[in-house]
């Protein structure tokens, strides 16, 4: 199920110059403003869990996923280039779960490792925010991948609709909106980080069974779809 040509081929897309920059952007910006919020107000629980909820899980994980998950497949869609990929005698499901892979791991160095920097900054960890918003950032990481890269398999606006979702759903709707927080990916990576972290500063709106069969379920359901999509464009192309 896992193809090491297409993983290369992938990771040399994702991590190219100009994407590795948009990649590391904000990632930095998180721990840049992490430094300067410790060193005016001090470590504070309470601050950490906001910027960590706020920035880093709401914002910069999504975004992050929405880069890895449709540039791992949308760009070479988009310029026909994925005709050679498809010519190789590698299944279509393999394509799709080795480039899952890709996108999962790239959104988890580049989301879940600044979160736990910037948790350790604001606060040294305590009552676990750190590591409980890191453990949220790795699981919302493997759904947003997977959502991700369907997307761009469906949709030459990947990106566009990757972000409006990101920042309108995920970080508005999903943020303040009571009814939306039940289908929000970030709320079901809450529920699993508020099992680790001590204290009710990391909360969820969604029950730990709930969030896990939902994560689950979306991951897997995306990634057989994109592998569908995929499977059909090839017998167009063939046709």
């Amino acid at each position: 199920m896992y193809d090491p040509t297409v993983a290369r081929l992938t990771y040399r897309a994702l991590l190219g110059r100009r994407r590795a920059l948009i990649l590391g952007a904000l990632p930095l910006l998180l721990i840049v403003i992490s430094v300067v919020v410790r060193a005016l107000t001090g470590a504070d629980d309470q601050t950490a869990s906001d910027l960590l909820g706020g920035l880093a899980l709401a914002t910069m994980v999504p975004i992050i996923g929405v880069i890895a998950g449709t540039g791992a497949i949308g760009p070479e869609i988009d310029d026909g280039s994925v005709v050679y990929l498809l010519s190789k005698p590698v299944k279509r499901p393999t394509i799709i779960f080795t480039k899952l892979i890709v996108a999962i791991a790239v959104t988890m160095v580049f989301s879940a490792v600044p979160t736990l920097v910037a948790g350790f900054i604001l606060n040294g960890n305590s009552q676990q925010i750190a590591v409980a918003y890191t453990v949220a950032a790795l699981v919302a990481s493997i759904a947003y991948a997977a959502l991700f890269l369907l997307l761009g398999t469906v949709s030459r606006h990947a990106v566009v609709f990757g972000l409006v979702y990101a920042l309108v759903w995920e970080a508005l709707f999903g943020s303040l909106v009571a009814g939306a927080r039940t289908l929000s990916v970030q709320q079901w990576s809450l529920a699993v980080a508020h099992k680790v972290g001590n204290g009710e500063l990391v909360t969820s709106d969604v029950g730990l069974p709930t969030a896990t069969v939902l994560l689950v379920a979306v991951t897997v359901l995306a990634t057989w779809y994109a592998g569908q999509k995929l499977r059909s464009l090839t017998l167009a192309g063939e046709e």
